[in-house]
């Protein structure tokens, strides 16, 4: 039976916690309204991508801005499927340590127990020096969508020279991430993907992250647009125009996937569904300083820091120039952030920790998000003639100073040669870019394709002659070509 004091208490802590939910809608309602606020007035200056964020277990936003696909206009949202780079390294040490559980491996294993004919010197590196970045591993062999067989990739990483003796410091490596990639293949007779599929995303719930495997809803699909500028496919249709995926690339980023998934990865962790608490607590353990001051660490695909948030971090970012995503967890604040962005640049790849700040200080008001320059630069030249060029170098200098340099013109410069729009303009940047860089040969050959472009043939010879008088190598079959010609 119960009694009047029992249910005088019981009634007392209904009452408490209905307080505190009513406390806490407004606040969260506060959080959504800053976040919301910062993000939309930063569409309008061409920020393009996705926020989530969860605090004590509740949604605060989960939210796309700007456009997915200017083709179709279909908008960012939360089941936008975006590049997440470097951030797949933190899928791939979660699938060494799950062998680990399965008794497939050690992390104490050296390269001699999956590889043969090592040289000496990498016959001892551990798996966990690979995923702790102190194996001493070059970053990277190739660029990401070179034609490599398997076999070629190892034989020429192998013989590789090691930037330092393994384990006497952090050295960030691509390649040991791939090396990683191979021994999950070799220890679980499996593709790389296809464990991490049956081991990790589907336990988790997530169906579309991935390279190949997933049905992708290909609506969903982020077509990149670098600084707003340059636009690209997405990089699934890359893998699946290729039918594979390069090991320059496999195990160390570019696996695709969404906000929603990516939620969903952060509850199986936290909730130790893919992951047992002494692995959890494996991979998030700072290993190895990633710099002097030793303000952050690297733990397995987790960057640990501390000292500079004032409170526990885990942290990843990956890019790759068009697409990028920032994973920030504060276990210590209960509060977990995802960002992806489509269109990066200088003045949108930091907005994740932007956020993070309006969260944990309640006094922070963030500075708006600015066009970034190329994107400004190109809205201009589409709206105004030539002679109006005197002006925007002023507008550039007055607004971008500290973002201004010979590459903004000549990039520029390049991209409307390349889409055979605007050739007057181009040939304007050139121009300027000379001026302002008069012993930059790369710069005067670009002026010669610019001259050559718009027809003028003389001005052209004597462009391509200045940029081999300083060193342009390049210009000299450009000139041959354009004289006999």
């Amino acid at each position: 039976m119960m009694t009047k004091t029992n249910f005088c208490i019981i009634l007392s802590l209904i009452i408490v916690n209905s307080f505190s939910q009513a406390q806490k809608k407004p606040q969260q309602a506060s959080l959504y309204s800053k976040i919301d606020t910062y993000l939309t007035a930063g569409s309008k200056n061409g920020f393009s991508g996705a926020i989530s964020v969860v605090k004590d277990g509740e949604i605060i936003i989960n939210k796309g801005y700007g456009i997915a696909n200017k083709d179709t206009q279909i908008l960012n949202n939360p089941n936008t499927i975006f590049d997440i780079g470097s951030n797949s390294k933190q899928f791939t040490a979660t699938a060494i340590l799950k062998l680990a559980e399965l008794g497939k491996l050690n992390l104490t294993d050296s390269l001699s127990k999956f590889f043969i004919n090592l040289p000496k010197e990498k016959q001892y590196i551990t798996i966990h020096q690979l995923l702790s970045h102190s194996a001493g591993f070059i970053d990277a062999i190739g660029n990401d969508f070179d034609k490599i067989s398997q076999k070629q990739f190892f034989e020429k990483l192998f013989a590789s020279k090691l930037l330092s003796e393994p384990g006497e410091k952090y050295s960030y490596s691509n390649t040991g991430y791939s090396i990683l990639g191979r021994i999950i293949e070799l220890s679980s007779g499996q593709s790389y993907e296809t464990f991490l599929n049956e081991y990790l995303f589907a336990p988790a719930g997530m169906k579309q992250t991935g390279y190949l495997l997933p049905k992708w809803n290909t609506k969903q699909m982020s077509r990149g647009y670098n600084r707003n500028v340059l636009e690209t496919d997405p990089t699934i249709t890359r893998y699946q125009r290729d039918g594979d995926v390069t090991w320059h690339l496999k195990a160390n980023g570019g696996i695709n996937s969404t906000q929603n998934d990516m939620l969903l990865w952060y509850k199986a962790l936290k909730t130790n569904t893919i992951l047992s608490k002494e692995s959890f607590k494996k991979l998030t353990t700072p290993y190895i300083s990633m710099n002097s001051e030793k303000t952050h660490k690297y733990g397995y695909g987790w960057v640990i820091n501390e000292s500079i948030s004032n409170t526990l971090r885990f942290s990843h970012n990956g890019s790759n120039g068009t697409f990028s995503h920032t994973i920030l967890w504060y276990p210590k604040k209960n509060t977990y952030i995802v960002y992806s962005t489509n269109a990066n640049s200088t003045k949108v790849e930091n907005i994740a920790y932007v956020v993070a700040k309006i969260i944990l200080d309640k006094s922070y008001v963030p500075k708006p998000i600015k066009d970034n320059i190329y994107s400004f630069t190109m809205s201009y030249i589409n709206q105004h003639s030539t002679d109006k060029s005197n002006a925007l170098a002023a507008l550039l200098k007055e607004n971008y100073a500290d973002d201004f340099n010979s590459g903004l013109f000549n990039t520029i410069g390049n991209l409307l040669l390349k889409s055979n729009e605007n050739l007057n303009w181009a040939l304007e940047l050139f121009k300027m870019n000379v001026q302002l860089y008069p012993e930059d040969g790369n710069l005067w050959d670009s002026l010669g394709d610019g001259y050559k472009a718009n027809n003028l043939k003389e001005d052209a010879i004597k462009s391509y002659q200045k940029a081999i008088e300083f060193g342009n190598i390049d210009s000299q079959k450009k000139l041959i070509e354009l004289i006999k010609n």
